[in-house]
């Protein structure tokens, strides 16, 4: 079982919202202004924000692809976590971040649902945080599979969504909020 963090101090991660990751994915401009609307919640209440940007073969360190969308920019002192895999925690910067900011609480935002939103919210909750999924600042591209089958970018965020509502976890809380509505930080029970 995971060590559950004690407290009540919360973090606001903003993941991958760059150019490349989010070209094709799902209405876009809402999303990215749900995430500027949490981002802007999150400053306003003194809750820490922390930037995850991935780096691949198609999105090399410094490229055009790499950037943060235009409309989003880490401010000045909020810290910067580079991933190279799904999770934001796999050999990346986020625990010990996490753990100099006291962090018990995670609140998760960006792209993409299916995969790096994913991975990072399970990694959350086995290593003990509580999590807030922003459910209207998340998005993904359409899938299709071989046959025809497509799954669309609603549908699986509308599953993440859900997912993160009926998880349970001991000791934590799962939960999904809006960028507006979303209270950082404090344990239902």
């Amino acid at each position: 079982m995971a060590t559950v963090r004690q407290g009540n101090r919360s973090v606001l991660l903003v993941v991958d919202l760059q150019v490349g990751v989010v070209a094709d994915a799902w209405d876009v401009p809402r999303i990215v202004a749900n995430v500027s609307r949490a981002v802007e919640r999150a400053r306003a209440q003194c809750v820490p924000v922390i930037w995850v940007q991935h780096t691949n073969e198609e999105l090399p360190s410094g490229s055009p692809q790499w950037q943060w969308v235009p409309e989003l920019a880490p401010a000045a002192g909020e810290a910067r976590v580079h991933k190279r895999f799904n999770s934001a925690f796999e050999q990346t910067t986020l625990e010990a971040d996490l753990e100099r900011l006291g962090a018990s609480h995670i609140a998760l935002a960006g792209a993409a649902s299916n995969w790096c939103i994913r991975a990072t919210a399970y990694a959350v909750l086995e290593r003990g945080y509580d999590l807030t999924l922003v459910s209207d600042a998340h998005t993904t591209s359409d899938m299709a599979l071989e046959g025809g089958t497509r799954i669309t970018a609603a549908s699986v965020i509308d599953d993440l969504n859900v997912a993160m509502t009926w998880l349970e976890y001991p000791g934590r809380t799962t939960r999904s909020a809006t960028a507006a509505e979303i209270e950082f930080g404090l344990r239902a029970d």
